[in-house]
């Protein structure tokens, strides 16, 4: 890549395969997610199909152009994460239809400031940190290993361990996901005394090889978290609560995702504030650089380091916000406020949604260098900024006495869902696009052409989404928000995250919301902070923000998380013990390396097809198994962890001893 300025990298034929790889992903995951509550990583598949593609019809593409496709899909698929909150709008009876401008306007504005506020974080976040990114490692990978098979020494750099490690995971993935021989999950309940415990573990291989990834100090951030959540705060809330015969692992997983989570959504809210506060240095220079490159006292020959102009950044900051007042102030106008007022709403919320969103991108890609952007809580932040919307949304409505009135009431509610889903479109893309920057900087992309290849994903993720959505809505309706009153409601979409965003919401303006566990959880943050502060002192760490993920995520996604943390850790002291060269130990490390990566790719690929499927089968038949050909057998749970643990161990064996 020494001529890289040469090498083509974002091309038309690059931009059209990508937006009708977003069609199709975006349309997928917006299905799943109003269904079940879960999306996907669209970064890998996106990754294996445009290399598929250029090999096919384009056999002199490079790396970089198939690096811009990803980056341009993977951006789209995950600004469907806005379904977390929109369809909350119609479950407090808001909306009765989706206005297709007014949903492509805030998917589309608040994506593209998530690529903004990426930009300054760049340098500090990718370039400067040690974050592991797992997902962007993986991509990388996989980019690194197709470039060098074209050019015939693949075996060298590991293609075998990739495509093991992504052969394994597929097949397990089919055997769980697919025909439902294995189980994804084991969980076990017991009470001692009044207290009720409940744990569950996740035999997913993909959040293993994450675990991986992440390495040691994460992975016991998130063993802190989740021992807190399962084994303090939960057992000592269940107490207050008559288990009777009730089953014992309803009541924790309940009491869990009620009130623990809750607590984990204070100490995310602490801990990503402090994070914001330990990144301002880095981020502030990132911006003098930027600043100094556009006076031409800096010049940067090297691509690598070359960002977006400041004179493009602040057009483009300048339009979107322009464009977010215009359609804050067109959702006003379903009030009955007078213009004045509705102009003000508009501004305030136009500038909550630009300030929240800031601090969400800093949090998110911080989450997602941790832990992963899978596995990162992004409906956790979604819950940040929906209190956060609704209590300035609260002050400035009590200045002219809003909530004497109902249906101002209502609206008010309203006003914090939408500002909310801004917010949300900002972090789930900061959560994402870090992590393409990372690939982009592990290939030796150029940032500014990436930056470009994320506006056009949120462009095209924000024409597919609107339609999509609408389609949905008309055929099926959301639990407790139907569009005929004929259909059929045990069809209806859960939506799940947007009617606990729409309640939360709805709590704080009518103050019956539990304030107490949010504040605890703040409290829990801060001292994790000062923890983290003195364990530094001795060259150790608890990341506090992976302490607060630990708490929020369920137990079945942190035990995988940390168990490929905690092998990854002690694989390394065994081979510095056996004191190999340094060339050997690296090639050790190379080779774990792509294992774990070819364990993310083989599970999210299949579950991209496994996903496909499901939703045909939905739409035209209602099973939404359709693959499944086991039903419930004794060993069904034995096998699974059996089939985990013989990975866990072929996993060691490989990168040990290298055959």
């Amino acid at each position: 890549m020494d001529s890289q300025q040469h090498v083509k990298e974002l091309t038309l034929r690059g931009i059209i395969l990508g937006a009708i790889l977003t069609i199709i992903f975006t349309a997928s995951n917006v299905y799943l997610g109003l269904k079940v509550g879960l999306t996907f990583s669209t970064a890998i598949p996106a990754v294996v199909i445009s290399i598929a593609v250029f090999k096919i019809f384009w056999k002199e593409s490079n790396i970089l152009e198939q690096n811009m496709v990803q980056t341009q899909v993977s951006a789209a698929g995950t600004l469907s994460s806005v379904i977390f909150v929109i369809p909350g709008l119609f479950m407090i009876g808001y909306w009765v239809e989706f206005p297709l401008w007014q949903t492509f306007l805030i998917c589309f504005c608040g994506g593209c400031l998530g690529v903004i506020f990426t930009i300054p974080l760049r340098r500090a976040m990718v370039v400067e940190s040690d974050l592991a990114y797992p997902e962007g490692r993986a991509a990388a990978e996989i980019l690194k290993i197709a470039d060098t098979n074209k050019r015939g020494s693949a075996r060298k750099l590991g293609i075998h361990e990739i495509a093991l490690g992504s052969s394994i995971s597929a097949f397990v993935c089919l055997l769980s996901s697919g025909f439902r021989a294995l189980v994804a999950e084991s969980s076990v309940g017991f009470v001692v005394g009044k207290a009720a415990f409940g744990l569950s573990f996740g035999y997913s291989l993909s959040l293993l090889g994450a675990g991986y990834l992440v390495g040691m100090a994460g992975a016991m951030a998130l063993v802190v978290g989740m021992f807190l959540a399962f084994g303090v705060f939960t057992p000592y809330l269940t107490t207050f609560v008559e288990i009777g015969d009730a089953n014992v692992l309803d009541v924790v997983f309940s009491v869990w995702a009620q009130k623990v989570r809750l607590i984990g959504t204070g100490a995310i809210a602490i801990a990503a504030l402090w994070t914001l506060c330990e990144l301002l240095g880095p981020v502030i220079r990132g911006m003098k650089t930027v600043i100094a490159q556009a006076k031409g006292s800096i010049v940067v020959n090297d691509a690598k380091d070359t960002d977006m102009s400041l004179k493009s950044m602040s057009i483009i900051s300048l339009i979107l916000f322009i464009m977010l007042f215009a359609t804050f102030y067109s959702f006003m106008q379903d009030s009955t406020l007078d213009i004045t007022w509705q102009i003000i709403f508009a501004l305030v919320a136009t500038l909550v949604a630009v300030f929240v969103g800031f601090f969400v991108a800093a949090a998110c890609g911080y989450m997602a260098g941790l832990v992963g952007s899978s596995s990162s809580p992004i409906s956790g932040i979604g819950l940040i900024g929906i209190i956060f919307a609704s209590f300035v949304i609260l002050l400035l409505g009590s200045q002219i006495n809003l909530f004497d009135d109902p249906i101002l009431t209502n609206f008010a509610i309203a006003l914090a869902i939408f500002t909310t889903s801004v917010i949300l479109a900002t972090a789930a893309i900061s959560n994402d696009n870090l992590q393409d920057l990372n690939t982009g900087f592990l290939v030796g992309a150029t940032p500014w052409k990436q930056q470009v290849a994320l506006l056009i994903g949120c462009l095209c993720g924000a024409i597919a989404i609107s339609p999509v959505l609408n389609i949905l809505y008309q055929a099926y309706g959301f639990i407790g928000a139907m569009p005929r009153p004929d259909m059929d409601p045990t069809q209806a979409l859960a939506a799940p995250q947007a009617n606990l965003m729409s309640t939360i919401a709805q709590g704080i303006f009518k103050n019956n919301i539990e304030w107490i566990y949010i504040q605890f959880g703040a409290l829990v943050g801060l001292i994790v902070i000062i923890i983290d502060k003195l364990l530094r002192k001795k060259g150790m760490a608890l990341p506090p923000l992976a302490v607060g993920i630990g708490i929020y995520l369920p137990a079945s996604v942190n035990m995988a998380l940390a168990i490929g943390g905690i092998m990854a850790y002690v694989i390394n002291k065994y081979l510095r013990k056996k004191k190999l060269s340094e060339e050997e130990f690296k090639l050790s490390q190379n080779r774990g390396t792509l294992f774990a990566s070819g364990l993310i790719v083989g599970e999210c690929l299949l579950g991209v097809v496994i996903a496909c499927i499901t939703v045909v089968s939905m739409t035209n038949s209602g099973n939404d198994a359709p693959l499944a050909i086991f039903g419930d057998y004794a060993f069904k749970e034995p096998l699974s962890l059996i089939v985990f643990i013989a990975v866990f161990l072929y996993f060691i064996k490989r990168v040990v001893k290298g055959h």
